[in-house]
């Protein structure tokens, strides 16, 4: 049993996942919040949490701090810069980090913060903000028994599926690299396909409808899928779910990695080029989904029918 079954938690960066996932503990948990967006805080403040204002103000106290950032710039900004988490953290204390960094970038954090005598939890999520906030997450894990210990009534919070993958920091990130080549690699078929369709003369609509139960089909595909039909509606784009530029910066942890392992993986290098290119158009803030435009276009001289 953890010796914190209530552990005083932090949650810092409150965008898509790391706000439901604050909401989440919220109710079973103190919980003390910090992001850069004032009204994010003040929402979860109206429902219990309270509001830090800066990442040392939230990590002071804490048994454990939740990262829920973008990437490794914000990350060691979050811990190491001006009033960062690192320098308030008492000994003992664990930092679960969250996002989706790559194996050395987590290694490199859990050196720096054992310095301080703080542990790491590396834990990256999949599965949505939706499931994040009914605590339905996938998380993999890498961590030593002690820091995985204090963590768990955390993880446990957010986790329907908890894998633990290797006793270091690295091993969840290695994992969840796995996870995003397929995802990555499933969302960029899925946007072939569409783009096909368009192109044939089929309507899109039915083609996801038709296809996505069947043995063609795929998660992303069936969540994606009408997305990307609603992209060529005439109403507003699709609710941004999931940003192009995530997947940007995850595929290329992917290659990278891939790289260094001397592993050959030509459909991730594809799928990357196929997000560079909805980045370079302006997309990166976007769903992603709307990079089944970089194939076929909205225009009315790229819509359907053009193939027959």
């Amino acid at each position: 049993m953890s010796p914190h079954p209530r552990p005083r938690t932090a949650v810092i960066g409150l965008g898509a996942m790391g706000l439901p996932m604050a909401r989440r503990l919220a109710g079973e948990l103190p919980v003390s919040v910090y992001d850069i967006a004032e009204d994010r805080r003040a929402a979860l403040a109206a429902e219990g949490a309270r509001d830090a204002a800066s990442p040392a103000e939230a990590a002071r106290d804490a048994d454990v701090v939740v990262l829920a950032v973008r990437d490794q710039t914000q990350v060691e900004g979050a811990l190491f810069g001006e009033n960062g988490a690192a320098e308030a953290l008492r000994p003992g204390a664990v930092v679960i980090l969250t996002s989706t960094v790559g194996p050395e970038a987590a290694r490199t954090t859990a050196r720096r913060l054992a310095e301080h005598d703080v542990l790491t939890v590396d834990a990256p999520v999949s599965g949505g903000p939706v499931r994040a906030g009914n605590g339905d997450l996938l998380i993999v894990v890498g961590a030593e028994d002690v820091a995985l210990k204090t963590a768990r009534p955390v993880l446990d919070l957010l986790a329907s599926t908890l894998t633990v993958v290797g006793p270091r920091p690295g091993d969840g990130q290695a994992m969840k690299a796995v996870n995003q080549l397929l995802a990555g690699v499933h969302i960029a078929a899925a946007a072939e396909a569409i783009a096909l369709a368009r192109g044939l003369g089929l309507d899109p609509g039915t083609v996801v409808d038709s296809l996505k139960h069947g043995a063609a089909g795929s998660f992303m595909f069936a969540d994606r899928g009408p997305r990307m039909v609603q992209t060529y509606g005439d109403g507003p784009g699709p609710e941004v779910k999931s940003r192009l530029d995530i997947f940007v910066k995850d595929m290329g942890i992917v290659t990278g990695i891939a790289k260094d392992a001397h592993v050959p993986v030509p459909l991730a290098a594809a799928a990357e080029q196929l997000y560079l290119l909805g980045e370079h158009a302006g997309l990166g803030a976007h769903d992603d989904s709307s990079v089944v435009t970089v194939l076929s276009p909205k225009s009315p001289n790229a819509s359907e029918g053009e193939g027959r």
